[in-house]
């Protein structure tokens, strides 16, 4: 589990989770923007809730590793890729040479 510590405050979530988060993070900010996001958290009670974080270009924030007895790793498959799917969309993989690429701006 990874704490993340974001605005003075501090939420619990999966590793998978906090580090897509965080390198979403960076690759809105190498490009200039920013959005919301909306990942789950475990709360104090050790219920699942959620939380939206603005990232981008001024975010601060810290992943720290923590060890929560009695909580089960936090899983979002389908966060960590949509994340993931959204970094690949600012930073387009870099095209063979030989090849001419048409892009589509409106697909992304």
């Amino acid at each position: 589990m990874k704490l993340l510590i974001y605005a003075g405050s501090e939420y619990l979530t999966g590793d998978d989770i906090a580090l897509a988060l965080v390198d979403y993070s960076q690759a809105l900010a190498s490009v200039g923007t920013a959005e919301s996001v909306e990942i789950p958290i475990r709360e104090k009670d050790g219920s699942a809730g959620s939380a939206v974080f603005l990232v981008g270009p001024s975010s601060q924030i810290v992943a720290k590793s923590t060890h929560e007895d009695g909580q089960d790793e936090l899983v979002d498959d389908v966060v960590v890729e949509r994340l993931r799917a959204r970094m690949r969309r600012l930073r387009p993989q870099p095209a063979d040479p030989g090849r001419m690429i048409d892009w589509d701006m409106d697909a992304l």
